[in-house]
This record gives C-alpha cells, sequence and structure tokens, in this order.
C-alpha cells in the first residue's frame, strides 16, 4: 500500500478524549477512530491487524476440530427469558415492528443451543463444536480503556457439546492449550497468565487469560511457581495458588484477553438440549464455552507494546511487514524505490510505502517510528550508491545495509 493513497493520516496529537494508551497511540496512528464512547471505526491499517489476529484465532480452532459459523447479532428477547438472563444489565433492547422484543447479543448461548437442538438427536451426533468470529454488544456502564473496554467489539466464541463431563474435560484442556498457543502466536505469550476465576452458576471455578498489564483493570493474585494466578474477585475463597497450595502470591494488574467455561447443562436444560444414548434414553449435553476478544487484543497489544515514539508491533500481526521509505526528491531514489515496492509486493510481502515526495525525511521516520511497523527501509542517494537499503528494525536503535538483491529474503516469512 502506498501512503499518499491510504484514506487516514496520522495526527500530530491524539484526541484530548482519548481514555487510555491505547486509544491515543492507535487513534494518533490512523488505526481506528472514535464514533463514540465505547464504539470505533477501524480504519485501514487497524483492519488489517484485527484480520491477522482473526487468521491466527481462525487456524488455531480449526486445528482443534472447531467448525466456523455465523449467529446472528439479533436475538428474540424471548430466549433470553427462558435463561432468566433477560433483565442483564448490559443487554442492548429494541423494539421492532409489530412490537417484537430483541436483543442485541453480548454472547450467543441463547442463539447456539436452540440451534444445536435442531442437529442434535443421538449420541452419535457429539461431540461437536462449533465458533464464529461476530460483533458483540454490551451497554457497559462506562465504556473506558479504549478497545480493552467497548460497547461494540469483535469476539471469537466457540461452543462445544458433549455426551458427558469427562469428554467436555478432555476438550476443556484443548481449548487451553490451543489459547496458549493463540497468545504466544499474537505476541502475548510472555505475559498471558492462566487465572482461576470464578464459575458462577456454572462450576467452582472458571479460567480467564489475563495479560501482564500495568494499566488494566483486573487484579491477579501470581504464583511464580507455577505461573498460575487467582482473580480478585475469588481471592477470599481460594487464597492459596491451586496448584502448589503457595500462600506467598504476587499481586499484579492484568487485562483479560480470553475465557472458557464448563457451562454444563446450564443452558441445555432450559432449551431441552437433549440426545439418546445407547439405551435409547434421554440425556442433556453438556457444553462448554471459550471465548476471546479479537478487538481486545489489539487495545492490549498496543497497550503494552510502545515506547515513546509510537506502537511496536509484533510481526505477526503487525499491519505490514516492512515500512519503506523513500527520501531526497531524487530521480533515481524514486524510481529504484518504486521498484523495490513492486518487486517485493509481487513475492507477497507485505509492504507500506511512504512515496510522498512533500514530507521531510524526518516526519516520515516520526510516522513510521508511531504507525509501529516492525522493520523500517530507507532508499536515498547514499544507500543507492551502495546499492543497497538501510534496514531498521523498530525496536532496535541501530542500522545496517542490506543488498537490493537480498531483500525478498529478508523478509519472506517462513511456512507454519
Amino acid at each position: 500500500m502506498k501512503l499518499s493513497q491510504l484514506f487516514t493520516k496520522t495526527q500530530k496529537q491524539a484526541p484530548a478524549d482519548s481514555d487510555s494508551l491505547n486509544a491515543k497511540l492507535l487513534t494518533q496512528a490512523g488505526f481506528i477512530a472514535k464514533q463514540m464512547a465505547g464504539v470505533y471505526n477501524f480504519l485501514p491499517l487497524g483492519l488489517r491487524v484485527l484480520n491477522k489476529i482473526q487468521n491466527i484465532i481462525r487456524e488455531e480452532m480449526q486445528a482443534i476440530g472447531g467448525q466456523e459459523i455465523l449467529l446472528p447479532v439479533l436475538t428474540q428477547e424471548d430466549s433470553w427469558q427462558k435463561t432468566n438472563r433477560a433483565n442483564l444489565d448490559i443487554l442492548f433492547h429494541l423494539t421492532g415492528r409489530g412490537e417484537a422484543k430483541i436483543v442485541l447479543n453480548p454472547t450467543h448461548e441463547e442463539v447456539i443451543t436452540p440451534l444445536a437442538k435442531q442437529f442434535i438427536s443421538s449420541y452419535r451426533d457429539l461431540p461437536f463444536s462449533a465458533f464464529q468470529i461476530q460483533t458483540k454488544f454490551r451497554n457497559e456502564a462506562r465504556a473506558k480503556s479504549g478497545l480493552m473496554r467497548g460497547r461494540e467489539f469483535l469476539m471469537k466464541d466457540l461452543y462445544s457439546f458433549h455426551t458427558n463431563e469427562n469428554d467436555l474435560n478432555g476438550f476443556y484442556e484443548k481449548v487451553k492449550a490451543a489459547y496458549f498457543k493463540i497468545f504466544q502466536r499474537v505476541g502475548l505469550g510472555e505475559q498471558t497468565i492462566l487465572t482461576f476465576a470464578s464459575g458462577g452458576s456454572f462450576s467452582k471455578f472458571s479460567h480467564e487469560f489475563q495479560a501482564l498489564c500495568e494499566t488494566g483493570e483486573d487484579t491477579i493474585y501470581f504464583c511464580p511457581k507455577c505461573n498460575i494466578a487467582i482473580n480478585e474477585e475469588i481471592i477470599k475463597e481460594q487464597t492459596t495458588c491451586p496448584e502448589c497450595g503457595n500462600k506467598n502470591l504476587e499481586t499484579r494488574k492484568a487485562a483479560e484477553v480470553g475465557n472458557i467455561f464448563k457451562l454444563r447443562t446450564k443452558f441445555s436444560e432450559p432449551f431441552n438440549l437433549t440426545y439418546k444414548n445407547e439405551k435409547g434414553e434421554n440425556n442433556l449435553v453438556e457444553m462448554g464455552c471459550y471465548g476471546i476478544g479479537i478487538s481486545r487484543i489489539m487495545g492490549v497489544v498496543a497497550e503494552i507494546f510502545n515506547d515513546q515514539k509510537g506502537i511496536v508491533w509484533p510481526l505477526s500481526i503487525a499491519p505490514f511487514q516492512a515500512h519503506l521509505i523513500s527520501i531526497e526528491n531524487d530521480k533515481k531514489v524514486i524510481a529504484t524505490a518504486n521498484k523495490i515496492y513492486d518487486q517485493l509486493t509481487k513475492q507477497g510481502i507485505e509492504v507500506l510505502f511512504d512515496d510522498r515526495t512533500e514530507v521531510s525525511a524526518g516526519e516520515k521516520f516520526a510516522e513510521a517510528d508511531l504507525i509501529g511497523i516492525p522493520n523500517r527501509l530507507v532508499i536515498s542517494q547514499k544507500t543507492l550508491a551502495k546499492n543497497s537499503a538501510e534496514l531498521k528494525p523498530r525496536t532496535s536503535p541501530t542500522t545496517s545495509l542490506v543488498k537490493l538483491t537480498q531483500l525478498a529474503k529478508r523478509f519472506l516469512l517462513p511456512k507454519r
């Protein structure tokens, strides 16, 4: 993509109403634009990041057998009344034509369960799991922290269906392992801590995946021996490490990026979701649900990976692999930069090319640091004298020269 043609522009300063570091950086760098409290437009650069996070999650969900579906945003309120959740204060309620009562879904148990009922009749139909990537809506009392707590957000939710609790437990562990792979791949592997949380009415515990973050909204109690934690909400009932019994837990701030629940029969019961076993007897289906906040991951990454100059994207979810800059309005420099851009792009290497001629080198470098693409390539008369480009990783203060003929090899990503 050529920067001169990019729909959006960076800003000298973030808007005064930016309520968090991630909102400030992502807005200033041209990734998002605020629509209203808790609601954001995702601009071309931001959408590229979201799509990369989605693709990583999609691959890992499919690897454990998840089948992708897409459920509706709107649901009849009757379904929420069946589960006694129609009065939740986070629900957006709408009235359609004919006084129809509608809910904007914050989650999809009330949709997937009656849907599954249409296809499950026998133990032979189980187990199976289905996931979606869908927009969710939550009527937060106070939307804050940029993408980390919104009223409209993008989420992956997976639902699994089983004949018995043992089968549910086995799949639950598979999802847990897949989640660690996901967070490793998006760049949050070292920061993400498995955290015991309240199971609510579902089970004794659920599990959250909390990314250590000084500005996170959650407080967790961390066991350095086991690398797990307990959420503050349950610390009164669970005062020691659930794994080793350690009493000396460390208080940390964190941001939740995922959670998993054993729903058991919480939703299959009100919808009468049953299957016939080998003896022809009806049994309730056991269920699990597993969520990841996709837009929240984007916000958390920006919140954690930054410096005084701007964002520092992990390569796996960066909008582009390389930020190509031509400096000096020299015909040879401009022609060579365009040729390099075309060559790299044809080889499948993602390049953001700052081809603007009216902007100074200093301004281009500052914008490159703000946007945070992992590698900066500079073409100038000085570099061309050595038939090279100047390469500077975003995380390094040093530069090196790379021969123009070797550039593609430096950026071709290895296959997974």
